[in-house]
Formats: C-alpha cells, sequence, structure tokens
C-alpha cells in the first residue's frame, strides 16, 4: 500500500463471505475486485436458507437487511414433532442478533444470493464472472494474479472466498480437506402451506432428520436427511422420486409439501462434510474465509452465519488502521477460532449422536450451550 492509491483486495468467490467481505471493504474506500467461477453468480442455485440472529446481524451491518426482512419469513420457535406430526415440544429461539433482531428468518437461497451481488456492485466492486484465479504470486508486498481469462491483477490482500473445495487453499499449501460425515441431505423448495410458520423438525422414521422452514409468505423449504450414500447411487433423474418416498412417511404439512416433490431438477442432494482449518488461516497475504476455512453439518442452522462473521471480523480488522501484516491476519484466526470451533464440534456431534443410535444424548443442553455463545458479539 502507499500513500498515493488506496489498498487493492482481491475476492476470490461470489458467496455469503465473500460478498459480504466485498461489500464492506468498498465502503471502507478500498478497491475490490472480485472474481466467481459461475457466469449466473449463483443466481438459481439453492432451494432456501435459515438465518439466525447473528447472521441477520452482519446483514444489518452490510445495509441489506431491510430487503431481506421484507423478502423473508421471520419467526422465534422451533417445533419438534413425531413424525405422525404430532408436537413433542416447542421451544422459544435465542435471540443471537440481540433483541432488535428476529430470532431467525428463512429465505429463498437465490433472493439472498441476488441481494447481496446487487450490494457488491452498488459497494463499487468490480466483478468478473466465469473467471478463475490461475497462479498467485507472493512477495513482501503484495500479490501478483494470473486469471484464467488472460489478463493480471496487483494486489495488497487476496481473500480465498471459494467455498468448501477452495482451490486457493491446496494453492498456499493448506493441506486440510473436507471430510464427509456420513450424513446427506435432500432438499426442495414448495409452496408454504398455512400452517407452516415456523421450523418443525421430525427426528425418527425413515430418515434421521425431516424438516422445513418457511422462506417467505407464499414459499418454504423442506429437507430430508438420511445416511450417505455413494453418490453413482443416486440418479439425479430419480431425485424427486427418492425424496418423496421418504418424504411421504411424514404427517403434519408433510403431504402438502410432498405432493409438490416432483421435478428432480428442483430437488438437491448433498453429503454433510466437515471443516476446521487448523492454525493459521492465512499464507502471507492470501487469507481464507467462509466455507474455504470451516464448514459443518446444518444440524444447528449456523453455516452461513459464520461465514458471514468472518467477513465482517476480517474488514473491521483491514479498515482499523492497522498494517496488513501476519499479525493482523492472525488476529483475524485468533478471534474467530473458538467460536467457529464450538459451532463445528456441536454441528457434528448432532448428527454423529444419531448415525450412532444415542437415545440419551444431552442435544437440548448442547444447543443451549452453544447458542449461549453465539449470543457474544464475535
Amino acid at each position: 500500500m502507499t500513500a498515493s492509491r488506496p489498498p487493492s483486495v482481491l475476492v476470490i468467490g461470489g458467496g455469503a463471505s465473500g460478498n459480504a467481505a466485498g461489500i464492506l471493504l468498498c465502503r471502507a474506500g478500498i478497491a475490490v475486485d472480485l472474481i466467481e467461477v459461475t457466469p449466473d453468480w449463483h443466481a438459481g442455485t439453492g432451494s432456501g436458507i435459515t438465518l439466525q440472529g447473528n447472521a441477520l446481524r452482519v446483514l444489518r451491518e452490510l445495509g441489506v437487511w431491510d430487503e431481506v426482512e421484507a423478502s423473508g419469513y421471520a419467526f422465534s420457535s422451533l417445533g419438534v414433532t413425531a413424525p405422525d406430526g404430532t408436537v413433542l415440544f416447542e421451544a422459544e429461539d435465542i435471540r443471537t442478533g440481540g433483541e432488535d433482531l428476529p430470532a431467525t428468518l428463512g429465505m429463498q437461497r437465490p433472493r439472498l444470493q441476488q441481494i447481496l451481488s446487487e450490494a457488491v456492485r452498488s459497494a463499487g466492486a468490480r466483478v468478473r464472472l466465469g473467471v478463475t484465479a490461475e497462479t498467485l504470486k507472493q512477495d513482501t508486498d503484495g500479490v501478483s494474479v494470473l486469471f484464467s481469462d488472460g489478463s493480471e491483477g496487483r494486489y495488497d490482500l487476496v481473500i480465498a472466498a471459494d467455498g468448501l473445495n477452495s482451490a486457493t487453499r491446496e494453492a498456499i499449501g493448506i493441506t486440510e480437506k473436507p471430510e464427509p460425515t456420513g450424513m446427506a441431505i435432500w432438499r426442495v423448495a414448495a409452496p408454504r402451506p398455512a400452517r407452516v410458520t415456523r421450523t418443525d423438525l421430525a427426528y425418527g422414521g425413515p430418515a434421521y432428520i425431516a424438516g422445513y422452514c418457511p422462506t417467505s409468505e407464499h414459499t418454504l423449504y423442506a429437507y430430508v436427511v438420511e445416511a450417505c450414500r455413494e453418490r453413482s447411487a443416486v440418479d439425479p433423474a430419480d431425485h424427486a422420486d427418492e425424496m418423496r418416498r421418504l418424504a411421504r412417511a411424514y404427517g403434519g404439512a408433510w403431504p402438502e409439501i410432498t405432493a409438490h416433490i416432483t421435478d428432480p431438477g428442483k430437488v438437491n442432494y448433498t453429503w454433510f462434510h466437515r471443516l476446521l482449518v487448523e492454525g493459521s488461516w492465512h499464507r502471507g497475504r492470501v487469507v481464507l474465509v467462509g466455507d474455504a476455512a470451516h464448514c459443518c453439518p446444518p444440524t444447528i442452522a449456523q453455516g452461513a452465519a459464520m461465514s458471514l462473521e468472518d467477513a465482517s471480523v476480517l474488514a473491521e480488522l483491514l479498515t482499523s488502521g492497522r498494517t496488513w501484516d501476519d499479525e493482523l491476519l492472525q488476529a483475524y484466526h485468533d478471534r474467530r477460532i473458538a467460536r467457529v470451533r464450538t459451532v463445528v464440534d456441536a454441528s457434528v456431534q448432532i448428527g454423529r449422536w444419531q448415525l450412532d443410535g444415542v437415545r440419551d444424548a444431552d442435544m437440548a443442553g448442547l444447543l443451549g450451550r452453544t447458542m449461549t455463545v453465539l449470543e457474544e458479539r464475535p
């Protein structure tokens, strides 16, 4: 960085953490280039997302809360049901974002991506789609990048927000890779029955978990969790049939939801993974955020929140007036690691208990302890 020009940052990846970092840094006067490998910037990717209060707090910091609130569906409790739909108990959600934000909000994932991508452009980032970083060459002053379209760039810092299978993570010599946890999830978007006004989870039946979350006045997303199958055994043409077969065993609102599970192209099947990069999340002037540094099963719905918090904390440090050096980037890791580890370990443990058939697991206690941690600001 010199006095004659603003600092420059390359953000690799245009998901939640990359978009959030781009918005916050642009707002502080930093020159941001953002590249995203998908030509449509994930415009139609995903069915729905559950955002708890600590995620909503970051979205408010980004200046997009009003749009998110108008687009989503807020609620404050969680229901646990028997497979037949009988409600066994209701629990009030902890407001991890503070009392002035909803405890939980569901929304359509493509709509959230649209809101964030528009905010990135409005903030002033230079966005290039369908482009990857082919090589990164670091020295003491910055990073020289060769892009897949043949162009080159020079940056003071590179933020790797390129997801679970981050090529940047590998390129800078971090060897940890995501590991399957043994579970997989089927997801679909569907019309919202009027009775669905919160998340309800059914444990047992042919799946480990069957749940749904309202995502707007008219929509929800539904999911069933089972043991992993070999990918070769899951034909995409059969996705709707397979999810419908599992979902048909559940009562309550499920018959209305199941009637809409008809298009295999709208049913998503993915494995659960665990990743937590140990040690520093940076090498030189390249730093990891979001799923590139950590990921976990969505059993407590904190994946997006952890990614958004990463971006917020990193941007806070980068705009604090401190020198962009190893000490600052290590401070980012040190601020995040205990909180992220708590979420990753709890998310994996819940799944492990189900896979192992542990009937007396203290799930409520684990969730309560984890959410108490998340009430504190990151």
